[in-house]
């Protein structure tokens, strides 16, 4: 049962990537491209890690995977924001309707 709900968790991270991937390519500006890029990524490693942790079992190797989870949990939002922040200050004006 454990290495059958590990295969759903890593599937769907893989999923969650692509579609995240396919979210950069079609969204019209940085602003939401960096939404998806920064949304997908931190789920995706969420699920990516608790598959593998849930393939280990509980050892030391499934806390060291809690550990970068818990870095890239922190970082990456704070990653995203500091790129829209700098983008913001750079002039990049986010896309309206009017733009289409």
């Amino acid at each position: 049962m454990i290495d059958l709900l590990s295969w759903i968790c890593l599937g769907l991270g893989g999923l969650l990537g692509i579609i995240g991937g396919i979210g950069m390519h079609r969204l019209p500006d940085f602003y939401t491209r960096l939404h998806a890029a920064g949304t997908t990524d931190t789920l995706c490693a969420a699920l990516f890690l608790l598959g593998l942790g849930l393939q280990v079992g509980l050892t030391l190797a499934s806390f060291k995977l809690f550990l970068i989870f818990a870095f890239i949990f922190f970082t990456s939002p704070t990653a995203s924001h500091s790129l829209a922040n700098a983008a913001m200050l750079g002039g990049i004006k986010p896309w309206t309707k009017n733009d289409a």
